[in-house]
């Protein structure tokens, strides 16, 4: 599996390409998306996309002792809530296709 990366750029470019809406309607609809999405994980919700996958806010606990990996340094990490996707059945059959590199 290579690693490229898609941006948001690339999406809107690709969805231009298949619907000719203009690429600046296409990036605001874009961004006002992502706007929600946010807005709705900060305000605790789930975010179900059928035939996608699913985001919702998750709580990790913290800890007294953790690590910087980067310095070495010792410090405490308080709990916190992270954005967890759990991919859907149309997504993990779509991504069983793809073939594997030996």
């Amino acid at each position: 599996m290579s690693t490229k990366k898609v941006t948001k750029s690339d999406i809107v470019d690709k969805v231009h390409e298949t619907t000719k809406i203009e690429k600046k309607v296409l990036l605001e609809a874009f961004e006002g998306i992502i706007d929600e999405f946010k807005n709705a994980l900060k305000d605790g919700a789930t975010i179900e996309l059928r035939g996608f996958g699913t985001l919702e806010p998750r709580l990790r606990k913290g800890r007294e002792k953790a690590r910087n990996p980067k310095t070495g340094e010792v410090l405490s990490v308080d709990p916190h809530y992270v954005a967890a996707f759990r991919a859907g059945q149309e997504l993990k059959k779509a991504l069983l296709g793809i073939p594997v590199e030996k």
